[in-house]
């Protein structure tokens, strides 16, 4: 059997073919991100029934190559990096070019002989990929909500008063057509209690009056043009972001509808459309992890022992390995399944009863409800629980 290691870069990777004892077919070559570079990597792999492609999961410049060796018949291991540079450790190389990390990937591959990643089908694509695009207007969202503040802060500070939240559409409305103290103490008093900020619903009397007489007496020292303009695009750039924000959450509870798995998902209490489709992204398909254990060790919920000599701490905190973005989305899904999902709630009481401190009692329930995910992505069936006066456990019914 063969064995080819590619290292993946933005323009040009190297690959490189070993045998089963490391023992070098081909040479390190490198390949361009082209049709061109494609056909080379085909014409050099030879025929796919006794190849093993090892590649490492390398920002978003891997996945052409993956679907092109795919589309061809191979089979493909997608690699922790992480597992990769401690391989390359053993040797204690001191010199990393890429023909070097191709050799060694490919020998790590004939060594360790990693799984076969299985090819995600065109909907849990369509998925990942509306689930990074909200991530980035969210992100969006959140840093212009900054900037306003920031222009807020030295224009009107006192507008945050009687509106917290003033990246709402309350707060965009009023502050798109007067940006500044100024120019809410230049405004009457009917016009800005008539603003219609929704569609529907207007300000009203009393908040304009309180707005009004706060601006007139505001010790927001910047009022100039430049000032008035941040807040207003910024406001403007909120309206835009929010709707569209909107409309990515309509459509991704609509492929969610055609999704088996990401749809049986939405029946555990307090997973919800956009946190299935996070999970599908992220995970694909979570019943080909071995087990629960294993799904909770890749997010990075399972505790860490470190035992040494006479040495036995009483806790074992959580480890910093683990896919650490989608541990931090799940946190608000778990709070909301601990309070309206009657058995997960039983668990995390049960816990706290037992003396568990409410953190360490929200990261086993945290683990508790990836193995409900498990079941149910695995069972392939509407999550059920089973609750018994001594244990309260998930599964799919």
């Amino acid at each position: 059997m063969r064995f080819i290691g590619i290292d993946i870069a933005s323009e040009n990777h190297v690959m490189a073919i070993v045998d089963e004892d490391g023992n070098v077919l081909v040479r390190p070559k490198v390949f361009k991100e082209t049709s061109e570079g494609h056909e080379l990597l085909l014409e050099l792999a030879g025929e796919p029934g006794d190849v093993l492609v090892a590649m490492e999961a390398t920002g978003h410049y891997w996945r052409n190559v993956f679907a092109r060796l795919a589309s061809a018949g191979f089979q493909i291991a997608l690699l922790n990096p992480l597992r990769t540079r401690r391989f390359a450790e053993e040797d204690m190389l001191r010199a990393k070019t890429d023909e070097i990390d191709a050799l060694s990937i490919a020998r790590f591959a004939a060594q360790k002989k990693p799984r076969v990643t299985s090819v995600d089908d065109e909907l849990t694509e369509e998925l990942r990929e509306l689930v990074l695009l909200r991530d980035r207007m969210k992100q969006d969202f959140d840093e212009r909500t900054r900037q306003l503040h920031r222009a807020l802060d030295l224009s009107f500070p006192e507008f945050t008063n009687h509106i917290r939240n003033v990246s709402s559409r309350k707060a965009t409305a009023l502050l798109a057509r007067w940006p500044t103290a100024r120019a809410f103490g230049k405004a009457s008093e009917s016009e800005v209690a008539e603003l219609v900020y929704d569609g529907r619903r207007r300000v009203g009397k009393e908040l304009a009056r309180a707005i009004r007489r706060d601006a007139k007496r505001s010790v927001g020292a910047h009022q100039g043009t430049p000032y008035a303009l941040q807040t207003k695009y910024f406001c403007e750039d909120l309206d835009v972001l929010r709707e569209r924000l909107t409309t990515l959450d309509r459509d991704l509870e609509q492929l969610l509808e055609h999704h088996e798995v990401g749809k049986l998902l939405t029946t555990i209490q307090g997973i919800g459309p956009n946190t299935a489709a996070r999970l599908v992204a992220v995970l694909g398909d979570p019943s080909h992890f071995d087990s629960p254990k294993a799904l909770a060790a890749y997010v990075g919920v399972s505790p860490r022992t470190n035992w040494s000599g006479k040495r036995r701490p009483t806790r074992s905190p959580l480890g910093h390995l683990g896919h650490a973005n989608l541990r931090s989305k799940l946190w608000m899904p778990t709070l909301s399944a601990v309070r309206h999902n009657p058995w997960l709630r039983a668990f995390y009481e049960r816990l706290k009863a037992k003396g568990k401190k409410p953190k360490v009692a929200l990261v086993a329930a945290e683990r508790k409800l990836l193995t409900a995910i498990y079941s149910v992505a695995k069972n392939r069936r509407p999550f059920e629980p089973i609750v018994t006066p001594c244990e309260v456990a998930p599964t799919a019914a």
